[in-house]
Parts: C-alpha cells; structure tokens; sequence
C-alpha cells in the first residue's frame, strides 16, 4: 500500500514536468517554474472545493423544503457563470486595457502554454466564487431561471469590469497600462474587494428589489427568526471554506515563493481572530453563542484578510480578523433595521468584511503603516465597488424583474422552492406518502 502511495506521488510530480518539457524543447526545465504551475494547480482545486463550501453553508441555513433550490443554484451559476467569464469576462478584465476601465481583447482566450493555461483556470475560479456570494443571500425567494441569469451577467460583466480596474494589465494577460485604480495604488492582494465585496454588493442589490422573505418582518418591525434546518451543515461548510481558502489566498504568492508562508499564517489568522471577534461581540450583546453567527464570524475574517494577506504583519493580520468578526454580527443587525432579508449574511461577511479588510491594507501596510496616500487610495476603492457593485446590479435586477418576476409567488414560497420549481425534495422521509395495499 505504501509503495501504491509513492508510485502516485511520483506520477504527480511528474505530470508537470512532462508537460513543461513538451511546450518547449529549447530551454531547460525550471524546476521553480514547475513546482509553481504545481501550486496554481493545487490552488485551482481547493478554490473549486470552496464551491461544497458554499453549498453546505446555504443549503444549511435555508429550510429543508428550500435545501434543492440554494444548492442547484451554486451548481448553475458556477458552470454558466464560468462560460460567461470565458466568453466575456476574462477579455474585459485583463484583455489590452489601454483606457485604464477596461479590456478590449482577449475574448474566448485559448492558451497554449501550462502558465497561461492555469491562470486562465485561477481566474475562472475567483469569478465563480464572486457569483456564488447571491445565491444564499436572496435564498427561499428568488425564482430559479431569473436568479441564474442574473448570476451571468454579475460573471460576464459587473464582476470582470470592476476587476479590471484593480488588476487589469498587472498580469502577463494585459498591456503595460494598469487599471485606474491599480494605478491609483489601490492594493487588494487576493479579492476581498475585487471577489468578496463585489458579490456582496450585487447581492445587496438584488436583496433590495426582491424583499424579505415571508413573515420575516412584522408591520411593527419586529425581526422573526427563520432558522436553518441543518446547523451541522453549516459548520461543515465552514471548515470546507476554511480549508479552501488557503487555496483561494496562496495562488497570490510571489514567484519565488518567499511570502508563502506569512500568506498561509496569515490566511489561518484570519480565521482564528473571525471566530475571536464573533464571540466577543455575542458575549458583549448577551445574545448567546450562536453557532451561525461564530462560523459566519470565522469567514468574515477570512474575507477581511484577504485583502492584505501578504503585506499585513500576523499580529495586525489577527487584529483585522477579529474586528471583521464583530462587524459581521453588529452590520447583519443594521440590515434587519433597514429590512434587508440576507438569508445567510452574505452581505455581511462578503460585503462589509471585503470592505474594511481593504481599508486594513492602508491603515496596517507591514513598513508602512498609516500613509494617507495609501489610505485614501483604499478608500477610492471601497467606494468605487460600491457604487459600481450596488448600482449595476440593482439596475440588471430591476430591468430583469420587468421582464419576469425575480420573486416567486406567495403560495410557491409557502410550499417550497423545491418542490414548486423543481418537482424534487431534498429529504424524502420528510413527506408523507401513501401506498396503496395489495388486494
């Protein structure tokens, strides 16, 4: 069995290889440059098992009679997402991008080297992670087929445009001109703006033309708990996101691999001080230790440290963390104020944590902390996702709502998504059924 083991070993460690030396013949093997198209590799599947990740944490939070729904819309956006982004996205957001808005080439890119190749694959990843952050959000509402085109466009063109501002042309994939905001000096080393607060936006959007749920609101104003039915589900998922996001965070290393390390301390930190700072704050409030609101908390931090992952010193790097663990129970309580339905607190953790984890960049830069250029150019961002996440997307949900209603009936919520737009269950021992005795 141990030999079966090192012969796998081996065959993995060689495919690279293998494939290096087809591409070409004239140069020499670098053995760097192998062990790097290795760890984009490795880091394409852990981002790819996020989407599970996902998939739980929604599916627990949202009623058994909605589980199918939540859980085949991750599925739908991710793969027609992905096609959008190929088709589209990637070309706007690192195609030549001469004005500094957006790229004009590169459309249905076709590579031929192992490099271009994976980072073609990195980037479809983080873009269907972006699409991903709406599904839980309007859960147990949303109609199916509005929701997955609403998902296409957020890929193809909200997702990719903003991106290209902050990372277009700073790849081999673009020209020698950077985005406006890359220019500006805006920093965000893995997406906690550019993924994380993009999607949260867009789902903010859609949240606000949708409505809250059924009985979520009283005509007073009261908050109405609606529960998940699979809290086991969600602390699963939790550990899954945990688990991928070393992925989602150490593709960004540099090519020598020398910040590897303080990006994986610091990616581990993250989740540390996001459970810290949840539990703090549930402590202060007397609410209870509420399990949904600490494993959200662990993924606020993640998202927050995203953003400065390999320019934040461990110690600021857990001080961001526990902050965003805060601010993922104190903002979910100012959207209930304001009425706004999140099912899973994607806004929260996606869009407020995205944000205030980019504002730590400036404020906590390792060997340059508290430099009001940086600062300001952070902030510049921040606000620029915002306006461009909410605003196009309350635009494509609004026209698209005019043409098909994004809500489903009252009597279709009632009975369930699952059951009203797919004609399946998730939990068939749940329903009775009635079987008719032999004569």
């Amino acid at each position: 069995m141990s030999y079966l083991i090192r012969l796998v070993a081996v065959l993995l460690l060689a495919a690279p290889l293998a494939a290096v030396a087809q591409e070409s013949t004239a140069e020499p093997v670098d053995a760097l440059q192998v062990l790097s198209y290795l760890w984009i590799a490795i880091c394409c599947a852990m981002v790819l098992i996020m989407q599970a990740g996902f998939l739980l944490v929604e599916g627990g939070m949202v009623r058994s009679k909605n589980a199918i729904n939540v859980i085949l819309k991750n599925f739908t956006d991710v793969g027609l997402g992905t096609v959008g982004y190929w088709v589209f996205g990637f070309g706007l957001m690192f195609g030549a991008n001469e004005s500094g808005w957006l790229g004009t080439s590169s459309f249905f890119p076709v590579y031929e080297t192992t490099g271009e190749s994976l980072n073609l694959l990195y980037q479809m990843m983080f873009a269907a992670t972006a699409a991903t952050i709406m599904s839980g959000a309007v859960a147990e509402r949303f109609s199916f087929l509005p929701y997955i085109i609403g998902a296409f466009f957020v890929t193809s063109v909200i997702y990719p445009i903003f991106g290209s501002w902050a990372w277009g042309g700073t790849t081999t994939f673009g020209g020698d001109q950077l985005g406006w905001l890359a220019d500006l000096g805006f920093v965000d080393a893995a997406g906690a703006t550019v993924v994380h607060s993009i999607g949260g936006w867009c789902a903010l959007g859609a949240l606000i033309i949708i409505g809250p749920r059924t009985g979520r609101f009283s005509r007073k104003g009261d908050v109405h708990q609606i529960s998940g039915h699979s809290l086991p589900f969600v602390a699963l998922g939790g550990f899954i996101l945990w688990f991928g996001w070393f992925g989602f965070n150490g593709g960004s290393v540099n090519e020598d691999f020398s910040n590897l390390g303080q990006i994986l301390l610091n990616t581990h930190l993250g989740a540390i001080g996001g459970i810290c700072g949840a539990l703090a704050w549930l402590v202060i409030t007397k609410r209870g230790f509420l399990m949904v609101m600490v494993v959200n908390g662990c993924l606020g931090g993640l998202v927050s440290i995203t953003a400065g992952v390999d320019n934040l010193a461990p110690g600021y790097a857990l001080l961001t963390a526990f902050a965003a663990g805060m601010f993922v129970v104190m903002s979910g309580e100012i959207l209930n104020r304001f009425r706004i339905d999140d099912a899973v607190g994607a806004v929260s953790v996606h869009g407020f944590c995205g944000a205030w984890g980019t504002l730590a960049v400036g404020l906590f830069y390792q060997g340059d902390m508290f430099n009001v250029e940086r600062i300001v150019a952070q902030v510049v961002g921040i606000v620029a996702a915002l306006v461009w996440g909410l605003g196009a997307s309350y635009l494509v949900f609004a026209g698209l709502n005019k043409v098909m209603p994004l809500r489903v009936s009252t009597k279709m919520e009632q009975r369930g998504l699952d059951i009203s737009e797919h004609k399946e269950i998730g939990y068939s021992d749940f329903v009775i059924t009635h079987v008719k005795a032999d004569q």
